[in-house]
């Protein structure tokens, strides 16, 4: 159904870039805040799913394009949509832990509970899945920013360094430290 509807948008919405399609959405235009979700839907999934237990990656992923749809009209442009979008996008996993935490709830399930709900290798996936985002947590906020900018978002170096206004030899050198910090939680 995606596929479809996606044929059926324009392609001069598909094409436009992301201040365009802010700008037709505050237009009226509500197909374009579509163009956008679509766009972006992936990368905000895989970050979502790198810090947040496997049940609850769709619900939090879709509070957030809610949050956003809500708070498209308030965009300033002072950053770049995707910029604003990541920042969504954890202060939305924040407010889900905040919210867990209230509850009482463990931050993720027990290894036991993992182990007893699939089997084979799927089981150790799960659970490697369970240890990476639990070492993920524990890493200080820049360490972990810079490995979800590369892993869960795709991005090159020289994009990230862009981003978060760093030269790119403090780039690398700042991923090199958050991997080697990371290999260490994981070893433990």
């Amino acid at each position: 159904m995606t596929t479809n509807y996606m044929q059926n948008t324009s392609t001069a919405l598909q094409d436009a870039s992301d201040e365009v399609l802010i700008q037709k959405f505050s237009d009226g235009v509500k197909e374009a805040f579509d163009a956008l979700y679509f766009r972006h839907l992936p990368s905000v999934y895989k970050r979502v799913r790198y810090v947040v237990p496997e049940s609850d990656v769709e619900d939090v992923t879709q509070e957030i394009f809610i949050a956003a749809l809500k708070s498209l009209p308030s965009f300033r442009g002072e950053a770049k949509f995707g910029t604003w979008l990541r920042t969504l996008t954890n202060h939305k996993v924040a407010e889900f832990y905040r919210r867990r935490t209230r509850k009482q709830e463990p931050l993720l399930a027990p290894l036991s509970d993992a182990a007893a709900q699939v089997t084979g290798s799927t089981s150790q996936s799960l659970e490697e899945r369970i240890y990476l985002q639990r070492a993920l947590q524990d890493l200080p906020e820049n360490y972990r920013e810079i490995l979800l900018l590369r892993f869960a978002e795709d991005m090159q170096f020289n994009e990230i360094a862009e981003l978060t206004n760093q030269n790119l030899e403090a780039t690398k050198s700042l991923f090199r430290r958050a991997v080697s910090a990371l290999r260490t939680h994981l070893e433990k």
